[in-house]
């Protein structure tokens, strides 16, 4: 029988989508109190509504902190620790019961009293290892703040202390257990919690070969926890303290069920309300539920980067031009391909939609993009769905 972290997990989606239509509300109007927040005056009567609302960038994020140390004048409560991310970009923590909502997660990977977690995620500036322990205290689990790197010391401490479950990223376990084959040590870690990179199925199943349960999650410096599986090969289920929305990369506009976008993140947790955060990664929804009865909405994982942005000609070619493009020609989408001819690169213009003037596109082109190409008019529904709107053909081969 499955065990829930709560009863949030298996709610039927009328309640849920109720509950986090008060919980956005309540959060545009904590943004809205801020001085510059900028949002639009828009009623929200439905979480259809948040398309309304533009998308916040890790880089509005830093332009922000830069002019108003340390968060940007954004609504930060019960903070206890500050963290620094590539950039720099600054991130508040707190360090209440499950402040940033991994317990879900690995509770889900069966991780509770009695396990003591190796969690090798690094603790210093960056915030994954605060995050995972403050996750396993919310599960009743004791840890062991290994940090990264001292494999050696790493195998000792996992033997002498019983270690029976892993935090860290995909690979590095792999290490520690054939450190330990070397050193003739046996360990005791039966269960995995893995995040921060890819976990291939070849590696996952090396793990279940030596009677390990591996994991993974999605989870942001900014947003903490977003997306968890509870099975391989089922996807990832959404966090309930988040509202996911996938949309074309370059805009805030939503996809169709299915098709491969942007995942844009609005956080319900009231410490640090962020609205339409846009995480650079593609995905997709899934349908249906969970075969383990958790009810939420289901993503495919990690399917790339959205930042498509590209130099054609010696020119960057950003999603966001594409998005302008479309708007301007009053198509339904477009997609930009590079390619090469002979030593010179050549740039398509793929335009999806009814009625178009080709003409008129390559004036819009060039006064966008600032590059010229050939425009190639598509009738509807003939685009692919898999969230590319900058196609790189080039290579580079001598």
């Amino acid at each position: 029988m499955t065990s829930y972290f709560d009863d949030l997990e298996t709610r039927r989606p009328e309640a849920r989508a109720a509950a986090q239509l008060d919980a956005l509300r309540a959060q545009i109007a904590l943004v809205r109190a801020m001085p510059g927040a900028g949002l639009p005056d828009v009623v929200v009567t439905s979480l259809a509504d948040l398309a309304k609302f533009p998308v916040l960038r890790k880089s509005d994020l830093g332009g922000w902190q830069k002019a108003q140390p340390p968060f940007g004048g954004l609504h930060v409560a019960n903070m206890t620790h500050v963290f620094q991310s590539p950039g720099p970009i600054y991130e508040p923590g707190g360090s209440s019961h499950d402040w940033w909502r991994f317990g879900r997660f690995l509770h889900a990977c069966g991780i509770g009293p009695g396990d003591i977690v190796q969690n090798c995620f690094g603790y210093h500036l960056t915030p994954a290892g605060t995050m995972f322990e403050n996750g396993a205290r919310a599960v009743g689990a004791a840890v062991l703040p290994a940090g990264t790197g001292q494999t050696e010391l790493q195998v000792r401490a996992a033997a002498d202390i019983g270690t029976t479950a892993y935090a860290g990223t995909p690979d590095y376990l792999k290490v520690i257990l054939e450190k330990a084959d070397e050193m003739g040590v046996s360990l005791q870690i039966t269960k995995a919690a893995v995040s921060g990179g890819a976990l291939f199925p070849q590696l996952r199943q090396y793990y279940a070969d030596r009677g390990i349960t591996c994991l993974q999650c999605y989870a942001t410096a900014d947003l903490g926890h977003v997306a968890y599986e509870t099975a391989p090969g089922e996807g990832m289920i959404v966090d309930e303290g988040v509202i996911v929305e996938i949309v074309t990369p370059g805009t805030g506009d939503p996809v169709a069920p299915g098709d491969v976008g942007e995942v844009v993140v609005t956080s319900l947790n009231p410490d640090y309300p962020l609205i339409r955060f846009a995480t650079g990664d593609m995905s997709a929804a899934m349908p249906g539920t969970s075969p383990c009865g958790r009810s939420n909405l289901r993503i495919k994982g990690w399917m790339g980067r959205a930042d498509q942005t590209t130099k054609i000609k010696g020119m960057f070619v950003r999603p966001e031009q594409v998005a302008a493009l479309v708007a301007k020609v009053g198509a339904a989408r477009a997609r930009i391909i590079a390619d090469r001819m002979g030593d010179a690169d050549v740039m398509q213009v793929h335009v999806e939609g009814a009625g178009l003037d080709a003409t008129a596109i390559a004036t819009a082109v060039v006064d966008i993009l600032k590059l010229k190409g050939d425009v190639i008019c598509c009738p509807p529904g003939t685009l692919p769905r898999d969230g590319l709107v900058i196609e790189d053909r080039r290579t580079y081969d001598t």
